[in-house]
């Protein structure tokens, strides 16, 4: 798809515009710094961006002030005393040097156990963590899987797990492949739920509009509730990029 990118300033706000073959024009706002995006067709010139970004100036708004509330972690530099997060709960991580596999395991309810040879850099150390996770998610998927897709009506051909820096998910609605993001392995189990039948739905309604969210009460009539809690829950320490 062919695509081309420039910025523009509206009310003060810098704009990313990405024009590209669609057929709307779609908004949105990034954490943890509230980025905008704007996804616009071809065709659509500078004044009808900027007439969108206006009329929806107090959204926009919003969304940047509930970014700037939202708790962030501080770096992770991966040693004894560091907060880690697994499953919406906070541990304690300890690590320990010594010979052998290196690994991550919960050691009980408030604490996390990093078993590092001797010398072991950051970079290595958050690829063992990272790796913690993504199995995690690997394990319960199928079982989220099987309870969901009869309830929504859909069915995934293929799934995967992803660190992604601009949302927490993502659908192929084309090929029916849905992508999942690495941090949600962090959240509650709830934030997971929420979004994996989000991306579900999408296979019902490309769109979020009204259509959308008639389908996600019907499915799952508490998913607002569980995407407040996610919004609640820390943001992870790097910047989300497009």
């Amino acid at each position: 798809m062919n695509t081309d990118s420039q910025s523009i300033t509206v009310s003060g706000l810098t704009i990313e515009v990405v024009r590209k073959e669609i057929k709307n024009l779609h908004l949105a706002v990034y954490p943890p710094n509230g980025n905008i995006r704007i996804s616009a067709p071809n065709h659509t010139s500078d004044d009808n961006v900027r007439l969108a970004v206006i009329s929806r100036l107090p959204w926009i708004r919003k969304r940047q002030a509930e970014f700037e509330k939202q708790p962030r972690q501080s770096e992770r530099i991966f040693v004894t005393g560091e907060s880690h997060f697994y499953q919406g709960r906070r541990y304690i991580l300890d690590v320990v040097e010594g010979p052998g596999k290196q690994h991550l395991k919960i050691k009980n309810n408030s604490r996390m156990l990093l078993h590092i040879r001797p010398g072991t850099q950051k970079d290595k150390c958050e690829q063992i963590v990272q790796e913690f996770y993504r199995e995690r998610l690997k394990e319960v998927m199928p079982g989220l899987l099987d309870k969901w897709q009869p309830i929504v009506g859909k069915q995934v051909n293929a799934w995967r797990i992803q660190k992604m820096k601009t949302k927490w998910g993502s659908c192929n609605i084309a090929n029916k492949r849905i992508l999942l993001n690495l941090e949600l392995a962090k959240k509650s189990p709830e934030c997971l739920e929420y979004i994996l039948v989000h991306e579900l739905v999408h296979l019902h309604e490309r769109h979020h509009n009204e259509r959308f969210r008639t389908l996600m009460d019907r499915f799952m009539p508490k998913w607002r509730l569980s995407r407040d809690v996610l919004k609640r829950e820390p943001l992870a320490y790097e910047a989300w990029e497009y």
